[in-house]
């Protein structure tokens, strides 16, 4: 509704259009003379009575749910309440699961941190044990590495590798390369056509309207490169971009909307099967991320003194380059492996991952990596860790949340670099791969030893109660078909 309100200075003409409709449906009339003084401002709103459901039992909205007058993903929105929503919806599932939920925690949480951003039809958390492995020295500046882990080992094994690190001088790192990717599947009508379209991006004055299009969805997206293969009629067009420090899965698929927008003005036969067509690639193993990269590529290399490697990780520099040939090249290369030439960076890649709020199912391409070892004429080893395809970012996804900012905090990595934007990101970037480096060469160290077994006995297994007496035991039948034997005496 609007409010009329008489006025001495008026734009008349803009406000007689405005508000003559109005005045037409009203129950009073206004002159044509007088409309010309007429200021049209709004009346304050009368608020709109809505369902409510916030005002109701708990009892009386289950009641709602099981009846199905009511959805369990509008609890929030429905109740303001967030953390009532969650007990609510904790109730409406425990009376359908076979169990109850109380060993699953759910208060001390600002559920509003999550609700739109991070986790639908919210029941709880899950309360991860976060450590730290370190410091370890890296280009010259000390970091101490949080990982969240239910593997007993793994930050003590790390630990050991960050200080014969930091111990034989530290580590240094290379960042180069970076860039995101997303490549959405064309089909068009013929494979003359796809060529045609593949031969019109390549074409540079074409690429750079492509790329003026690209750029044009963000103040950080600046694409590098379009990558084109073809299958019969299809067209996969790997977009890569930078995106400040965002992971920016997000920002470039926006960007590439656009593009294909502007392309779709040049091929009007073209038809987009999907934004993405798997040759970006991403949680998938693949060739392509292993051999062009995605998101950022990181070098970190070490040079272990010869008397740390006795000391501190218990074996010798021969017996170390000799196992990294025998099983982390040769090995990997026997089963195949697309970027598995190292024994547990996932490990330790997915501790990193979860403490500091990225998305862990990306371990999948992150983890690929190259350890290398070789000896140094003086007799000290050498290591490094090549990982081409490192997807992190310190804004978006789980880094807001209080916990996982923390993480990032201690890492001095949270949030955007204002003065450099991506700095954050591709530091973290190199964080993850020295400490990938680090729980190589202690690992690598443990099975050069035999310590592996021994070590995982002792520190991943809860003490448990001493083993019952074996039950007796038969054998069915033997290898020469004899009848069956009774192993003990006293079988049942």
């Amino acid at each position: 509704m609007l409010r009329l309100v008489v006025g001495s200075t008026l734009a008349k003409t803009s406000i007689s259009r405005l508000c003559a409709p109005l005045v037409a449906k009203s129950r009073f009339s206004v002159t044509p003379s007088l409309m010309e003084n007429v200021k049209c401002t709004p009346e304050p709103k009368t608020e709109t009575k809505k369902d409510d459901v916030a005002s109701k039992t708990d009892e009386q909205i289950l009641d709602l749910i099981e009846k199905g007058q009511l959805q369990q993903h509008q609890l929030e929105n429905k109740l303001g309440d967030y953390t009532r929503a969650v007990s609510i919806r904790r109730r409406y599932v425990s009376n359908i699961a076979s169990k109850g939920m109380d060993n699953l925690p759910y208060h001390h949480y600002n559920y509003q941190d999550v609700y739109g951003a991070c986790c639908e039809n919210v029941i709880g958390y899950i309360p991860i044990p976060v450590g730290v492995a370190g410091p370890i020295l890296l280009d010259g500046k000390s970091f101490q590495i949080p990982m969240a882990t239910t593997e007993g080992c793994l930050i003590a094994s790390t630990h050991r590798g960050c200080k014969a690190i930091s111990e034989s001088g530290g580590a240094t790192s290379v960042l180069y390369n970076d860039g995101m990717t997303r490549a959405p599947l064309i089909r068009m009508p013929s494979a003359k056509r796809a060529a045609e379209l593949k031969a019109w991006i390549e074409r540079q004055d074409n690429y750079y309207q492509i790329a003026a299009a690209f750029n044009s969805t963000s103040r950080f997206a600046r694409l590098h490169s379009i990558k084109i293969s073809i299958a019969g009629r299809n067209v996969y067009m790997r977009f890569k971009s930078v995106t400040g420090d965002a992971m920016g899965m997000n920002m470039v698929s926006k960007g590439v909307e656009k593009a294909v927008q502007v392309l779709s003005q040049y091929f009007p036969d073209m038809n987009v099967l999907s934004l993405s067509g798997n040759f970006c690639t991403d949680k998938k193993p693949s060739a392509v991320n292993w051999i062009e990269g995605r998101g950022k590529s990181v070098v970190t290399e070490a040079i272990i003194k010869n008397d740390i490697v006795t000391k501190v990780l218990k074996t010798s520099v021969d017996a170390l380059i000799n196992l990294n040939i025998n099983k982390n090249l040769i090995g990997s290369a026997m089963a195949g492996s697309i970027g598995g030439f190292n024994a547990h960076a996932s490990n330790i890649v997915t501790a990193i991952y979860i403490a500091t709020g990225q998305d862990p199912a990306q371990n999948v391409e992150s983890s690929n990596c190259i350890v290398q070892m070789e000896a140094e004429p003086n007799g000290d080893l050498y290591i490094s860790a090549t990982m081409p395809s490192i997807e992190v970012g310190t804004v978006g996804g789980g880094t807001h949340l209080p916990a996982q900012g923390a993480c990032l905090d201690l890492l001095g990595v949270r949030g955007a670099n204002v003065e450099a934007p991506g700095s954050n990101a591709g530091q973290l970037s190199r964080v993850v791969c020295a400490a990938v480096l680090a729980g190589e060469l202690s690992l690598m160290s443990a099975l050069a030893a035999g310590h592996l077994v021994r070590s995982h006995l002792q520190h991943n297994r809860k003490q448990e109660a001493p083993a019952q007496p074996a039950r007796d035991i038969t054998m069915g039948h033997t290898l020469a078909g004899d009848s069956p034997e009774t192993i003990n005496n006293d079988q049942h």
